[in-house]
């Protein structure tokens, strides 16, 4: 496709993923015929992978491009156009680098379309296609549009409310210990140096004042670059991946300070199709997680045993299982930790596994 050519759609379900060399992230904004959303909820990013009925982010996990799915008989009607952005991970210019987009049918990976915007410079955020009706029938448009001002710049134009940027760059250890809230990602770099060494995620909690002991199980899911699943981490499986993440041993009650479970997690070990690692907590017995207190996580590193990053996940839900984070590999090679606190209905491990999967 050329700026401003069009398509018509061939699939009621298309995915839009927008590759480079570099990471990018990949947003979209379902706007109405004035050319702005209805409201903040219509705005889809990686922090908000559900927004607005009909369309959806996918991460790529850190080895694949990020995505926008739209399934166009779910978009309500009051929608017009659903723009697909993208902008560098952690700031920067798009100049030296072209962006694809790609239009695929969501459901059997052919491609519809592709658009490559060319000759950029300052631009540091990109309108790259837009999804619309017309007539009754839906087209895809390449647009190619850049923006100075970031994603900030691009959703308060469509009329998101942002209040601070709405891709934050991510921090670094180099300033010491990073204590996350949800949502906050930490990029595993220290002294300018990727961490590529071994690290152990920590898992602690107490019962609710006044409750009894909760056997509460620490798991690490593996997953590949299309967010597929390939090993699970358990008091049941100590030991995956020969031997590059390893587990603790089951703690029955949460009782005494301090960690309970911790699984170690030798990064430069891990196989290479091993890029995003989601660490959980279920409830076994089937007691809530609103009977827990002082859940947290923190990452340590596994030779020292210095805590690089704290996440204390305050008030829990009526539900039997927690995301608490998840490390990402970058197409850099530097890993990424997501502070994630998402609570879910599942009482073992493997029925944890479709949630993490999401999750990335």
């Amino acid at each position: 496709m050329t700026p401003g050519s069009n398509v018509p759609l061939s699939a009621p379900r298309v995915a839009v993923d927008v590759a480079a060399p570099v990471r990018l992230d990949v947003s979209g904004l379902l706007l109405t015929a004035d050319g702005k959303v209805r409201s903040d909820d219509d705005f889809v990013f990686y922090n908000q992978p559900q927004g607005g009925p009909g369309v959806t982010h996918r991460s790529g996990g850190g080895s694949g491009p990020d995505a926008i799915t739209v399934d166009t008989d779910a978009v309500p009607a009051g929608i017009e156009k659903i723009v697909v952005t993208a902008s560098l991970d952690g700031g920067g210019a798009f100049g030296g680098t072209t962006p694809t987009a790609t239009v695929r049918n969501a459901d059997d990976g052919s491609v519809i379309a592709s658009f490559a915007p060319a000759g950029l410079g300052p631009e540091t955020a990109l309108v790259v296609v837009e999804v619309y009706r017309r007539g009754g029938a839906w087209k895809v448009r390449a647009v190619g549009q850049g923006y100075a001002n970031g994603l900030a710049g691009i959703a308060t134009d469509f009329g998101v409310n942002v209040e601070e940027p709405a891709a934050p760059g991510r921090i670094s250890l180099d300033k010491g210990r990073v204590n996350l809230r949800k949502n906050e990602t930490v990029s595993l770099v220290k002294g300018g140096k990727p961490l590529l060494s071994s690290v152990r995620m920590a898992l602690g909690w107490e019962p609710a004042y006044g409750g009894r002991d909760i056997d509460l199980d620490a798991s690490v899911l593996v997953y590949g670059p299309q967010r597929n699943h390939l090993e699970t981490c358990y008091f049941g499986r100590l030991t995956v991946l020969n031997g590059a993440i390893q587990h603790s041993g089951d703690n029955l009650t949460g009782d005494g300070s301090g960690d309970d479970e911790s699984i170690t997690v030798h990064l430069g070990g891990l196989p290479p199709e091993a890029t995003g690692l989601v660490f959980t907590v279920n409830s076994y017995s089937g007691q809530k997680f609103n009977k827990v207190a002082k859940a947290y996580c923190r990452l340590l590193d596994g030779a020292s045993g210095e805590e690089l990053v704290r996440f204390d996940l305050t008030g829990g839900e009526a539900k039997t299982g927690v995301l608490m984070a998840k490390l990402v590999k970058q197409f850099s090679g530097e890993w990424e930790m997501t502070a994630l606190g998402t609570f879910v209905n599942g009482r073992t491990a493997k029925s944890l596994v479709a949630p993490g999967s999401s999750a990335l």
